[in-house]
Order: C-alpha cells, then sequence, then structure tokens
C-alpha cells in the first residue's frame, strides 16, 4: 500500500481501570489531534480525522499515548477509509448524505 494514499480514521481512545478522570485522558487526546492540524471532527463515540497514512497513525499513537498517561491500560477502537484520490472525505461523505436525505 503506498502510504500517500488520503484516509479518514476514526478512532476511541480511553483509559481502562485507574482513578483519574476519563473525562481529561481524552481532552487531552483529542487537544492532540486539535494541535495536528489536521482535518478533524470529534463527536461523543468518535474522533474522525483526515490525512495520509502516516500522519494520521502518527496522531492515533501520540493520543494514545497521552490516555496512557492516566492509565497504565488503554482501550483503543479504531476504523479506516481508505479511498485514493479522494480528499475532503471528512465533511464530503457527510455533504453527500446530506444531499440525499434532502432529495427524499
Amino acid at each position: 500500500m503506498v502510504h500517500a494514499v488520503p484516509m479518514l480514521i476514526a478512532f476511541s481512545v480511553a483509559p481502562l481501570g485507574g482513578s483519574e478522570s476519563v473525562t481529561q485522558a481524552v481532552a487531552d487526546a483529542v487537544q492532540i489531534v486539535r494541535d495536528s492540524g489536521l482535518p478533524n471532527r470529534t463527536d461523543s463515540m468518535f474522533t474522525t480525522i483526515e490525512g495520509e497514512w502516516d500522519e494520521v497513525m502518527d496522531v492515533v499513537k501520540r493520543a494514545t499515548e497521552a490516555v496512557g498517561a492516566h492509565s497504565g491500560r488503554v482501550s483503543l477502537v479504531l476504523k479506516a477509509d481508505i479511498r485514493p484520490g479522494h480528499v475532503g472525505e471528512i465533511e464530503g461523505k457527510v455533504h453527500r448524505l446530506e444531499e440525499r436525505l434532502s432529495a427524499n
């Protein structure tokens, strides 16, 4: 696989165990995503980022490490949409869906 292919990564990372605040751990991870400069969106379940393989995976790694600083055990769920030749899909996919819904 060529690593310059654009992709979307949706991930959820959270501490397991420990007595520290889950909210603070997740906030630390999301701050890393936002500071990355990559297109991103956070909702109640996942954070989605868009970029090339190496840059996206680096952000996921650093976000996971930030959560790990709060707990000795971390849960990471990751889903990828790898679509060569397509950029701007973090907005584009939602836009196409909304257009289809408004046409009904």
